[in-house]
């Protein structure tokens, strides 16, 4: 241990690198956790002694939560994923507390105090990546961590679950060609996200199996709101060649699409064909009810906790997982109008 670390604030990474031991393993013994041997608990408590750590002045050294943390709450995709750590939270008699914080690429500054003060079993964040320093705090702190990947580009050493991406804009767009459909434009996600990339790249793909040439004009990125998606659509529904079908890469977007198709005076599906992507229980509510891909948002909320409680059990073995996604078939898509 270096001499730059100060009584009461020491690294509990030091502490188990020079205990020989995980940092799991400190936690157990911070935590009193009986599953810890009687040789190894004296050596780490020897050496948190001997740094002068001072534990929290708390009733327990360690609240049962999970804390899931987004960048903002109004997607009604959030939901979906609170309703799946929810689901694991309650078999493990914890509970689950949600913060609101940051950008869609990492939590704000101000969030790792307060985590770090709450000491939740473990956290779930909803982001595209998580900067060295919080990785850093978080285990230092023994607080495990998953991340819920929108992106779909997560660094190697964070643990996070994510879904096929790819598969889903390439299911998505070969549905429209079977259907007859040629000219099919696309309303993407954001520009700078792994995830509004795959499925694009996926979109690209089955036009090509197809044969049918890739149009830049019928391409456009959006921001998975119903605005963007309304405001998207306004632009391909007014070329001179406008699609007579629309990949939305949300559904919310797609809700969207709906707005400019009525605007235009336009029959969904006899006059344009419109597919979602994540399956929300929206989607099947809306007139008509949407086609859409189905991403797992409820069992990707469940793997992220199931993965957060394994790492503070120790089991970091698998960090990186990827769920199917599947077609649903509903009444916003049919074959093209003749002529």
């Amino acid at each position: 241990m270096t001499d730059d670390v100060l009584p009461g604030r020491v690294t509990l990474a030091a502490v188990a690198a020079e205990a020989q031991v995980s940092l799991s393993t400190v936690s157990k013994v911070l935590n009193g956790r009986t599953d810890v041997s009687a040789g190894t608990r004296d050596r780490v408590e020897a050496l948190l002694v001997q740094h002068g750590y001072r534990r929290r002045k708390s009733p327990t050294a360690s609240a049962p939560l999970i804390e899931i943390v987004f960048h903002e709450l109004e997607s009604i995709w959030a939901m979906e994923l609170i309703r799946g750590v929810e689901d694991v939270a309650r078999e493990n008699g914890a509970s689950v507390v949600l913060t609101e914080s940051g950008t869609r690429h990492a939590p704000g500054p101000e969030w790792i105090e307060g985590v770090l003060a709450r000491r939740p079993l473990g956290v779930v964040l909803v982001f595209s990546t998580l900067p060295a320093a919080v990785k850093e705090q978080l285990r230092s702190r023994a607080i495990p961590f998953a991340v819920i990947d929108p992106a779909g580009d997560p660094e190697p050493d964070v643990p996070s679950v994510g879904s096929a991406n790819w598969q889903g804009g390439l299911m998505a767009t070969r549905h429209l060609i079977e259907l007859g459909h040629r000219r099919i434009g696309v309303i993407t996600g954001p520009e700078d996200m792994m995830c509004s990339l795959a499925r694009l790249d996926g979109y690209r793909s089955a036009l090509g199996t197809a044969g049918i040439a890739a149009d830049p004009d019928l391409v456009r990125f959006g921001d998975f709101h119903p605005q963007g998606g309304t405001d998207r659509a306004e632009e391909l529904l007014s070329l001179p060649e406008p699609p007579t079908a629309i990949f939305a890469g949300s559904d919310l977007q797609a809700l969207g699409v709906l707005e400019a198709a009525r605007r235009h005076g336009l029959r969904v599906p006899e006059d344009l064909s419109i597919v979602g992507y994540d399956d929300v229980p929206v989607a099947r509510w809306s007139s008509p009810a949407l086609t859409t891909v189905h991403q797992p948002l409820q069992e990707m909320g469940q793997e992220a906790a199931r993965l957060v409680l394994k790492a503070r059990d120790g089991d970091v073995t698998n960090t990186r997982m990827d769920l199917a996604t599947s077609l649903v078939v509903r009444g916003s898509t049919g074959r093209p109008a003749a002529g």
